[in-house]
């Protein structure tokens, strides 16, 4: 089975947390953590940096890594390392989504959230009760 790396960010602003709708593929229209495809000779932050940079035109901040997922899709095993972020200012612009939300505790099941994203989200309603 094919193996892909990809990073993710989960950015949190306040008790909110950041969404992103696919636009394109497969998966369109479904939600997930905005990131992408490691390159060779990267390291995870570096790539979740330059991933951020190219589809959202933001500087974030890196914080510790929430957790890595190990998830089998039908055509490849999805290898995701997902970091805890905050922004660097607050102008984003959408260059690759069709669409993004923050999305509170209460929210996070309001969206259909690719797979691999959705076991995150236990996770991440540990982190915004704190």
């Amino acid at each position: 089975m094919k193996k892909i790396e990809v990073v993710a960010a989960v950015i949190r602003k306040g008790d909110k947390i950041f969404a992103t709708q696919r636009g394109y593929g497969e998966w369109k229209d479904w939600w997930e953590f905005p990131g992408g495809k490691m390159e060779p000779g990267e390291t995870p932050r570096e790539a979740l940096a330059r991933e951020i940079r190219e589809e959202l035109d933001a500087e974030i901040r890196i914080g510790r890594l929430l957790h890595t997922v190990e998830w089998d899709y039908p055509a490849f095993h999805l290898t995701m390392h997902c970091y805890l972020c905050s922004l660097g200012h607050d102008a984003l612009h959408l260059n690759e989504h069709e669409s993004a939300r923050w999305l509170d505790a209460a929210a996070l099941r309001d969206v259909r959230w690719l797979p691999a994203d959705e076991g995150l989200l236990p996770l991440i309603r540990e982190e915004l009760a704190r």
